[in-house]
C-alpha cells in the first residue's frame, strides 16, 4: 500500500520539520505529535523570516498549514 504524505510526517516525529503557514511565516521545529488534522506540536521552534524568533513550544492548528516537510 503506498504510503500517505501524513504518514512522510508520522514518521518524522522526533525530527526537524520545516512548516510553511497560510500566512506566509515559516517555521522550523522539532516534531512532536500530530493528528489527522495536521495539528502539530512543536518543540525547540524557529520562526524565520524578517522577524525572527524562537520558542520553546509551539502548537500549530492544521488549518494554518500550507505544507509542511521533514528536514
Amino acid at each position: 500500500m503506498t504510503d500517505r504524505p501524513i504518514d512522510a510526517l508520522d514518521k518524522a516525529k522526533g525530527k526537524k520539520v520545516y512548516i510553511r503557514l497560510k500566512n506566509g511565516e515559516e517555521i522550523t521545529g522539532l516534531l512532536k505529535a500530530l493528528d489527522l488534522h495536521l495539528n502539530l506540536w512543536l518543540e525547540d521552534v524557529e520562526i524565520v523570516g524578517d522577524n525572527k524568533r524562537k520558542i520553546n513550544v509551539l502548537l500549530i492548528r492544521g488549518d494554518n498549514v500550507l505544507y509542511a516537510s521533514p528536514v
